[in-house]
């Protein structure tokens, strides 16, 4: 259930539609998902947003497209995030994300968790030898 109706015709704003043209153009797709959709009650926090999507997800840089789609995906199952997690898994598989790497995936992110816990309630302290500051 939403917190917030989406407009009922939100390319009527012309900086929802702008931001809108710019993730069709972005994506090469035609598609407006449903986030794009809510956000733009608000069209400071549409834009901002997809500002910072399209920087780190749509932009070169040093982590290949696949890889920052299935560490978002990581995140979002740690997250607790549903809608994410499907997003971000169809654009994983439509970005080469194979069954077999999907499933490497899903045993990484458990694997992260139960240890992530363990170290947490035994409150394990950090080695000497993973202090970054340590090195200087």
């Amino acid at each position: 259930m939403s917190t917030v109706a989406p407009p009922s015709d939100p390319e009527s704003n012309p900086r929802v539609k702008a931001v809108f043209d710019d993730i069709r153009a972005t994506r090469k797709s035609d598609f407006i998902n449903n986030m794009w959709l809510w956000l733009a009650f608000d069209p400071d926090l549409l834009e901002r947003t997809w500002a910072e999507v399209k920087a780190v997800m749509a932009m070169p840089s040093a982590l290949d497209p696949l890889v920052k789609e299935m560490l978002y995906i990581a995140v979002s199952v740690t997250n607790g995030c549903g809608y994410c997690i499907h997003s971000h898994t169809v654009a994983a598989k439509a970005k080469g994300m194979s069954e077999a790497e999907h499933a490497d995936l899903l045993r990484v992110i458990s694997l992260a968790a139960k240890t992530n816990q363990l170290a947490t309630a035994l409150q394990v302290p950090v080695d000497p030898a993973f202090d970054a500051a340590a090195e200087r």
